[in-house]
């Protein structure tokens, strides 16, 4: 008998260009999520995202899986950098619960940070000055009432754009990208948590944190580019597991 877990999960990226994640993914809900007490998607699901009236045919698969996983199983979702536009129109249609930025939940008694992990990079400024621009309301709400073609457009350019800015980093390039583990002890202490688990680096570890209330730990989890990954969390295990595609 499977003892009681949950699992978290980032960083799938999801596109057409890459039918070996969606099929990894879909595997996934059907073979092991649909056995957890709760599935937590931590950003970034999908490689980019344009609105909810998207129609392409991936999201509303997707959508459709989802849904029906979350008869049985709550399926949570925090926004990344790269689906923050998703709504809950299309939430609600795949049965997904949307939660805040920074979420703090009890994991079989113990309580824990949950987010994407991007505004953990403060290092990168300019992302950083980017992110502070694109998470207004007010800016989001303009960019959804524009032309779904349009969008399309913008979307394809911010791509090469982001691209073009990752090619000029200097050798420090995953100094500026990884988490700033100043920035990471402080979000830790504020929510009064001694465990943080976060996507978007791609970097999947346990790291050790020195906090004010004792040592705490940091999960990062993995992307799906190379390899399927998660967290499974029970109430006496914290494991980071991985699969091939």
């Amino acid at each position: 008998m499977t003892k009681p877990h949950t699992l978290f999960i980032a960083d799938l990226h999801l596109s057409a260009e890459r039918a070996d994640i969606t099929s990894a993914f879909l595997q996934f809900l059907k073979q092991d999520a649909v056995k957890a007490d709760a599935l937590y998607i931590l950003g970034d699901l999908f490689e980019v995202w344009i609105g909810d009236d998207n129609p392409e045919p991936l999201l509303i698969g997707v959508a459709q899986q989802l849904k029906q996983l979350s008869q049985q199983v709550p399926v949570y979702f925090i926004h990344g950098n790269r689906d923050f536009l998703l709504r809950q129109r299309y939430a609600k249609s795949a049965g997904m619960q949307l939660l805040p930025a920074q979420q703090v939940i009890e994991l079989y008694g113990t309580p824990t940070l949950i987010m994407h992990g991007d505004s953990l990079c403060t290092a990168d400024i300019k992302y950083q000055q980017f992110r502070r621009w694109w998470d207004q309301r007010w800016w989001q709400n303009l960019m959804l009432s524009l032309p779904l073609w349009y969008r399309q457009r913008l979307a394809k350019k911010a791509r090469r754009k982001s691209a073009a800015y990752k090619a000029t980093l200097s050798g420090d390039a995953n100094q500026i990208m990884d988490v700033t583990p100043d920035e990471v002890v402080r979000v830790m202490n504020e929510a009064g948590v001694l465990h943080l688990i976060h996507g978007h680096t791609h970097r999947p570890k346990v790291h050790q944190v020195p906090l004010a209330q004792g040592a705490g730990k940091r999960y990062v989890l993995g992307d799906w580019y190379q390899q399927a990954s998660y967290l499974k969390v029970s109430a006496d295990d914290w494991q980071l597991y991985f699969q091939d595609l």
